[in-house]
């Protein structure tokens, strides 16, 4: 059903052109709907299976964040056992030491006090072996990252801010302060 129509153009210098154009109007409108349903579903498929995708990515970063808790957690729970292993011959040593001295009617001194240094140095030992390392403190200037004070005291033979004595030692494990010193501080003013 094709309708002719004539329309006449105007230019800027007063001619003028008459053109003939040829409407074809039930045609395109039946092929515009043909394309545009088209297209639609096309896009609905493709907004499905992205949302599939999305689903699926969801699902697997859900459980990758449930494996690596679950690994971590299992991985602390090793070290955590190993650490252990590492003090039960400290212990059988108090153990030892502790039944001497109970069992000995006249318990020698010195040979108690070398048992307990021993135990004390396997422990030290132990607890390096693991990263543990104690914070210098004794005649240092104190720094509250590391150390706690819990008191002050005045001293003309030392210089303000240095620490004067140790109250509880602290430690360091791996970098990280696991416990301050406490310590008493020198002041002066």
């Amino acid at each position: 059903m094709a309708e002719e129509k004539k329309v006449i153009v105007d230019n800027e210098d007063g001619d003028s052109a008459e053109i003939n154009l040829q409407m074809n109007q039930s045609e395109p409108e039946v092929e515009e709907t043909i394309d545009t349903t088209a297209e639609l579903e096309n896009l609905k498929a493709e907004l499905s299976a992205k949302d599939d995708r999305f689903l699926r990515l969801q699902a697997d970063f859900d459980n990758f964040r449930k494996r690596t808790a679950r690994e971590k957690s299992e991985l602390a729970a090793v070290i955590e056992q190993a650490f252990l292993k590492d003090l039960l011959p400290l212990l059988d040593n108090l153990s030892r030491a502790s039944d001497a001295a109970e069992n000995a009617e006249n318990a020698d001194v010195e040979t108690l006090r070398k048992g307990i240094e021993m135990i004390k140095q396997e422990t030290v030992a132990v607890m390096g072996k693991h990263g543990l390392e104690p914070i210098d403190t004794l005649g240092k200037p104190f720094d509250p990252n590391y150390h706690q004070a819990v008191g002050t005291i005045k001293d003309d033979t030392k210089q303000d801010g240095l620490i004067a004595a140790e109250f509880q030692r602290g430690y360091i494990a791996r970098g990280r302060v696991i416990r301050p010193s406490m310590v008493q501080v020198v002041n002066n003013s």
